[in-house]
């Protein structure tokens, strides 16, 4: 009982008096949208990068394409979105993040989420997308010329749109940011929170 007393008391003398994680840059006053399909999206895509952003000062604003429960592939994650897509707007946040998982497919041609993929670069925003996700970005036309990855399957989605495809976890092309899957999640959030960083030296 005692070794796990001290072992909390170390990791809560570890997080600060703020609550922050250390080594963690300070982004207070930057926010994200996060995007999730109503279904299936991939549990972890959401949860690592939200957390991690959350711990840097970040304030997020889920959208999905329904305001009911969301709920993930895997079961774990029931999130209640806090606007409707065709609502959003990307102007109005640093970074817009694409989750994917099975549910991303409902986007892949969805108008709403090209429009908010192609105001976020023309408004020269972060935009990140991972698992499936990526190939939102190719159907909208974003990744021509662009080093990105995806999730296999839709590799060739990524090459018919004239994406630089690489069979990476992590890929960074510029402000936009791409990922593999859901064991990319962790290095994923890390690119989103340095990159943030960078922007606001």
């Amino acid at each position: 009982m005692k070794k796990v007393i001290i072992i909390v008391l170390l990791f809560v003398g570890l997080m600060g008096c703020n609550g922050k994680t250390p080594g963690l840059p300070n982004l207070n006053g930057k926010t994200a949208l996060i995007i999730i399909a109503p279904q299936n999206f991939r549990d972890e895509e959401y949860r690592i990068p939200l957390t991690l952003l959350e711990k840097a000062g970040v304030k997020i604003t889920v959208a999905s394409s329904e305001l009911g429960e969301a709920h993930g592939m895997l079961k774990k994650e029931k999130v209640k979105p806090d606007i409707l897509l065709k609502d959003a707007k990307a102007d109005e946040y640093d970074a817009v993040i694409f989750v994917g998982g099975l549910g991303a497919m409902k986007y892949f041609q969805d108008s709403d989420a090209q429009r908010i993929a192609k105001e976020a670069v023309e408004k020269n925003k972060l935009l990140a997308a991972i698992c499936l996700a990526p190939a939102i970005l190719a159907n909208a036309d974003l990744l021509k010329g662009k080093k990105a990855t995806v999730y296999e399957s839709e590799a060739e989605t990524l090459k018919a749109k004239s994406a630089l495809y690489e069979n990476k976890t992590v890929v960074k092309d510029g402000l936009i940011i791409t990922a593999n899957g859901p064991e990319a999640a962790g290095e994923f959030a890390e690119a989103i929170v340095n990159a943030l960083a960078q922007r606001a030296k």
